[in-house]
């Protein structure tokens, strides 16, 4: 069992940066790719980014690329997505995940899942 944690979310301005954390079980998220998904009310979980469990493939939306960054630290089992030039379409609540699946974009192959954080971005 894999239990995940998020942290770092909050309000902030348009243009402004967060970084959001995600820690789990000591020890076991290496034996798992991760992924930073996101709902906003009245609509669909989507996938924002992915990475392999080295962390050294990494999957973007489009709708981010550019714009956020996620990486890993399996020592210290913790994803992070480092999120730049926030626009108000990107509010939500952002939960990661973690799967052994290799497709990363669909949110039902991923079984293990935190509790999520909100990110509020003001115009």
């Amino acid at each position: 069992q894999v239990q995940l944690v998020e942290s770092g979310g909050g309000l902030v301005q348009a243009g402004g940066s967060l970084r959001l954390s995600c820690a789990g079980s000591a020890g076991t998220l290496s034996d798992y790719a991760m992924g930073w998904f996101r709902q906003a009310p009245g609509k669909e979980r989507e996938f924002v980014a992915r990475c392999s469990r080295s962390g050294a493939n990494t999957y973007y939306a489009r709708s981010v690329k550019g714009r956020f960054t996620i990486s890993r630290d399996n020592a210290k089992s913790t994803v992070y997505l480092q999120m730049n030039s926030l626009r108000p379409e990107d509010t939500a609540v952002y939960s990661c995940a973690a799967t052994t699946s290799s497709d990363y974009r669909n949110p039902i192959l991923y079984p293990y899942w935190g509790q999520g954080t909100q990110v509020t971005v003001s115009s």
